[in-house]
């Protein structure tokens, strides 16, 4: 099947779904509350986003016309689930690979086997190679792509293809001191830190506002 460039959010929705089935199988298929405190965890995610009822509900509808997700009544509230497998006919191990992906970013092999471990528990590298190749060379469009080596990098990153080409990579100008020993893992796990330190200063200067519009003086910040 031919599968049109997906948005940002809705490979958040599907990542999640994927991700949920695995690692919380008995709260699977998942409720619309359950999807958005997914979509918008603070761990495990790149980027991070602040995904709302109304556009989880509306990306669900968009993903159901591709029947990339089902919906079911369970008990009081809707439920959700992927078809992933039913639409790209790929193995669970490539699913895995592919959802790690979807919420993580480009990584590289090594770091994928890392990521999906609570998923799948992949032999080694090179098990986690093969399947990405196998994506790679799908008759039916690859899904993955090998992306070129960063300056520095020693191995090579993957990204998914659900949303189109990945945008390139534009390196940081400022060399980081002693980088070449530092992992693109790590990286990813600084910026989403600073994400989260950014988000909460932005949360105390508020509540700072308010106290001091309710106390009658003026926000010296």
């Amino acid at each position: 099947m031919s599968l049109r460039a997906l948005s940002p959010l809705e490979i958040r929705v599907l990542g999640v779904l994927s991700e949920k089935q695995r690692t919380v199988p008995d709260s699977y298929p998942l409720t619309l509350n359950s999807l958005v405190a997914g979509c918008n965890q603070k761990t495990s995610r790149n980027p991070i986003l602040d995904v709302s009822e109304a556009e989880a509900q509306a990306t669900l509808d968009s993903l159901k016309s591709l029947s990339l997700v089902t919906e079911s009544s369970g008990g009081r509230a809707y439920r959700y689930a992927h078809n992933i497998d039913g639409v790209l006919r790929i193995p669970s191990q490539s699913i895995v690979l592919l959802t790690v992906l979807m919420l993580r970013g480009p990584q590289t092999a090594g770091e994928l086997r890392i990521a999906s471990d609570r998923m799948h528990n992949f032999a080694d590298i090179s098990s986690v190679e093969a399947f990405l190749d196998e994506l790679a060379e799908r008759p039916a469009g690859g899904l993955v792509v090998k992306l070129p080596r960063l300056p520095g990098a020693r191995e090579s990153r993957w990204a998914h293809l659900l949303g189109g080409a990945p945008a390139e990579d534009t390196p940081s100008p400022y060399p980081i001191a002693g980088s070449e020993d530092v992992s693109l893992g790590e990286v990813a796990a600084l910026k989403a830190n600073v994400a989260r330190l950014e988000a909460e200063l932005d949360g105390m200067k508020a509540l700072v506002g308010r106290i001091c519009s309710e106390l009658g003086i003026s926000d010296a910040s």
